[in-house]
């Protein structure tokens, strides 16, 4: 057979999701696996929006849409930013994409040349650095670790941009670590990408899972800024597959040129039930949940430190928490499937998120009740002692 596309090579497998596979069968085999692997809220998707969704789909309001989103939700989009951070952003800037993926599939495929050299933090969110291959673009990573809490600086930036660089993709929360950047941090990233002459992209979709302050726009940086965030996170629509970007006024055409032909629309259903996500009794839920998520974060924290586990990031949002492991395991690989076929704990390796020490690293997602997370310690303990 023909061999398939050369950038295949460069793509690595997602080992989180291989992980969660063996763990669905050992599951049907009889096994209780705790999951703290995956990214995803174990609520459900709010009552308003699931209502508004079936509404939708009752007036038949199921056909295709204008491929930047329904006007509608975009008007939506911008009043959130507003109401949350004060700041107007317009409409006419709002991309309603296929989830945050979707948004970086349109901006990569708008802005990464092949060849070109695009800069992420490492460790990172595995996905963004395939969907930039995907598109001919090279991530080049950018080290991090405890002394930037887990987030690049100007000066790396600088250090590693050269004349084949197109641009740098930072995350706030980032995933794995949870950490943040400061509105100062954002806007001294931005002046040096500028003064490079190069593209800005900020993730923000763990933006409302915060807990400590609220994460802050890189809308509010300036309006060259790129910034992706998604419905599925904080308003919990994971398998709705919805997300936005907001677009610099010059590349809206552009990336509406590629929506018609790579996605014509997204979800028609599923726009309309975003519409009800910025409803009152649908944010005071989602904050109540916001509550909830940190009451978990602050239970386990200090208990993966008593097992030995070490907590370098300071983690301000998101739902993980990213330790380094090397005084318990040799490799975080093995450890992870070590303790979901022992001990039926489910965890994520930190070979999922880049070459900066990996072996050392496993992430553990908060995304279960304080309950299982208390017998998902225990556990470990019992693990942990076997090995001594």
């Amino acid at each position: 057979m023909p061999r398939s596309a050369r950038r295949l090579d460069d793509i690595a497998p997602f080992h989180v999701v291989e992980l969660l596979t063996r763990a669905r069968l050992l599951e049907s085999e009889g096994r209780d696996i705790i999951h703290m692997e995956v990214g995803e809220p174990d609520f459900p998707t709010p009552a308003p929006i699931v209502a508004a969704a079936v509404d939708a789909i009752k007036q038949g309001k199921t056909l295709y849409t204008p491929a930047l989103g329904l006007p509608e939700l975009r008007a939506a989009i911008a009043g959130f930013y507003q109401q949350r951070y004060g700041i107007d952003v317009p409409a006419s800037r709002i991309v309603v994409t296929n989830g945050a993926s979707g948004a970086l599939n349109l901006a990569f495929a708008c802005l990464a040349d092949p060849g070109s050299e695009w800069l992420l933090a490492d460790p990172g969110y595995p996905c963004n650095r395939h969907i930039l291959r995907t598109y001919e673009g090279c991530p080049v990573a950018i080290p991090v670790g405890p002394e930037s809490n887990f987030q690049p600086t100007p000066a790396q930036v600088a250090t590693a941009w050269n004349k084949r660089t197109s641009g740098l993709l930072v995350a706030s929360p980032a995933n794995p670590t949870g950490t943040l950047l400061t509105l100062a941090e954002i806007a001294a990233l931005a002046k040096t990408v500028r003064a490079h002459d190069g593209h800005f992209l900020v993730d923000e979709i763990y933006h409302g899972l915060t807990y400590e302050i609220d994460a802050p726009t890189a809308c509010a940086a300036g309006d060259d800024i790129w910034v992706i965030n998604s419905f599925s996170k904080y308003f919990q629509m994971t398998g709705w597959r919805l997300g936005w970007m907001v677009v610099p006024e010059a590349y809206v055409r552009d990336v509406e040129k590629l929506a018609q032909n790579l996605v014509l629309c997204p979800s028609t259903p599923a726009q309309y039930a975003a519409l009800a996500a910025f409803e009152p009794a649908t944010i005071a839920l989602l904050e109540e949940r916001r509550s909830e998520f940190r009451r978990r974060r602050d239970f386990l924290a200090p208990a993966l430190e008593s097992l030995g586990l070490r907590i370098t990031a300071r983690p301000e949002g998101a739902f993980y928490l990213y330790c380094d492991c090397s005084a318990l395991a040799a490799d975080s690989y093995t450890l992870a499937r070590d303790l979901l076929e022992k001990v039926g704990v489910a965890a994520t390796p930190g070979i999922d998120f880049g070459a900066n020490a990996p072996e050392r690293h496993i992430r553990f997602a908060y995304t279960t009740t304080v309950e299982r997370l208390a017998e998902a310690v225990e556990r470990l303990r019992t693990y942990f002692a076997r090995q001594a």
